[in-house]
């Protein structure tokens, strides 16, 4: 048989689009999906089956009748319909994770959240003056009562509050920078970049450890547009190092009526040192320095949504908001809502810990975790059965996301180690890893000398792990 014979009976054995729309379970299928859905999953299927004809080498497969067709078609129609972005369990010990959604929103939030997207809502809208209103009006008010600042205005997240900044009060002109502060974030993001793409030149001075107030006394010129200091919160300099504080920063930009602004990435609005954690400088603190403007994450130590928030003086923070960028970096109803109502959680310090997650979790007792390990150990142990050893553990959380980047807090969990030896290991561990990852509700922990480790700090609800655990499927185990 030739190779256009044989192309033309694989053809053959392939149902055409026109057919397989006659099959009994396809109208079903249209009603759920839509028509260009199944459509698309038809096609898909086609192809893979030719494929597969041409690669044995036949001309007829039993996946081309009916009842295999369409469940073929089914499972492309479930593919091309899943839902990428899912809940996971932050297993990980790093509580702020930044690829894992960083600060998880209080119910409150979601609340406000869930209210705002059902409808319209006042966003840019003056109810009392009945006309357009101004959409940074819901939080700049709560924002300077808990910072002291004049006035705040809030963008897409930090790092365009600092490219905000840096255009809209720098553009063709020098800022100057310690060199021991010009900061890489997640993502290969550097500030020399941001200042670039700002439109401002770089004047870098001092030495990576040391720098001197008279370095940045001797960089000032007629050029000079700001002095910028960015809070190291994903690095630490120890040793022969020396920075210049933010008050006598303040006091040479004042003199020669420059503004000084501040990075401080992760900001938090209340002293951490309450909670047992290590002191973090608060956005309050930092204005009270001396600081014209400020700009910090919602998402983090804030705990509320994504955004970037711009607090201080009232003239500066007018000007930034006539940047035509503005508008392109603003943010919407929804984060507005969300970022409202986590502000309201700090309206009485008593209750802040307990109302906002972010801040409960990073505060945990390590008593507390560990009692949550030894509750853990033996369901996990029993449905791993063989196939796995499961301790319980002492081990470390970290706050992630550039905050506190030397402190590790004392957290328990469990190290889980195939039983394997150790030939092959590091492919058990990988097995082991995609298995709780594969589970109804993600499970996502680190590999750490040998083992999966679960830091439990994160883990309140703990029904959910536990009614999950039946379906934990590990390749090539014995696994229960």
């Amino acid at each position: 048989m030739s190779k256009e014979q044989s192309s033309r009976k694989v053809r053959a054995a392939v149902p055409s689009v026109h057919s397989v729309l006659q099959f009994s379970a396809v109208p079903h299928l249209i009603k759920k999906y839509g028509k260009p859905l199944v459509l698309e999953a038809i096609r898909i299927s086609q192809a893979e089956i030719r494929e597969a004809l041409v690669r044995i080498g036949k001309t007829a497969l039993s996946e081309t009748h009916e009842a295999a067709f369409v469940a073929r078609v089914q499972s492309h129609l479930r593919d091309l319909t899943k839902t990428s972005l899912v809940p996971v369990i932050n297993l990980t010990g790093t509580v702020l994770h930044t690829n894992l959604g960083r600060a998880p929103l209080a119910g409150e939030a979601i609340e406000a959240v869930v209210n705002v997207a059902r409808g319209a809502s006042n966003l840019e809208y003056d109810l009392d003056a009945g006309r357009r209103g101004d959409r940074d009006s819901h939080l700049s008010c709560k924002i300077c009562r808990l910072t002291g600042a004049e006035a705040a205005t809030i963008v897409n997240n930090n790092a365009a509050a600092v490219l905000l900044m840096l255009n809209s009060l720098a553009l063709r002109k020098e800022v100057v920078v310690s060199r021991g502060e010009l900061i890489e974030i997640g993502g290969s993001f550097r500030l020399p970049d941001i200042m670039t793409r700002a439109g401002c030149k770089l004047r870098e001075i001092g030495t990576t450890n040391r720098t001197h107030l008279h370095d940045f006394a001797e960089a000032l010129g007629p050029r000079t547009a700001l002095l910028l200091k960015a809070h190291r919160s994903n690095f630490s300099i120890e040793g022969f190092s020396a920075a210049v504080s933010e008050k006598d920063l303040a006091a040479l930009s004042k003199e020669l009526r420059i503004p000084f602004v501040v990075d401080l990435g992760s900001g938090t609005l209340i002293d951490l040192c309450q909670f047992g954690l290590p002191h973090e400088p608060t956005v309050a603190e930092t204005l009270a320095h001396g600081a014209d403007l400020v700009s910090f994450s919602g998402d983090k130590l804030l705990g509320g949504p994504q955004c970037g928030i711009i607090a201080g003086r009232g003239d500066l923070v007018a000007k930034i908001n006539k940047n035509p960028l503005k508008r392109a970096l603003r943010v919407d109803k929804m984060t507005i809502a969300a970022l409202s109502a986590t502000l309201d959680l700090y309206a009485d310090p008593s209750l802040t810990l307990s109302s906002i997650p972010a801040l409960r979790l990073l505060a945990r007792a390590e008593s507390e975790i560990h009692a949550v390990a030894q509750r853990m150990q033996p369901l996990v142990a029993n449905q791993l059965g063989v196939a796995a050893e499961v301790e319980t553990i002492a081990c470390k959380s970290q706050v992630g996301s550039g905050a506190f980047p030397v402190d590790a807090l004392p957290s328990a969990g469990l190290a889980i180690r195939p039983t394997i030896g150790k030939r092959g290991r590091g492919a058990a561990l990988k097995r082991l890893a995609s298995a709780f990852g594969a589970l109804p509700r993600p499970v996502i922990g680190r590999l750490h000398n040998g083992a999966l480790v679960l830091d439990l700090r994160c883990l309140e609800d703990e029904a959910i792990f536990v009614q999950q655990l039946p379906f934990l499927r590990i390749e090539g185990t014995s696994s229960r």
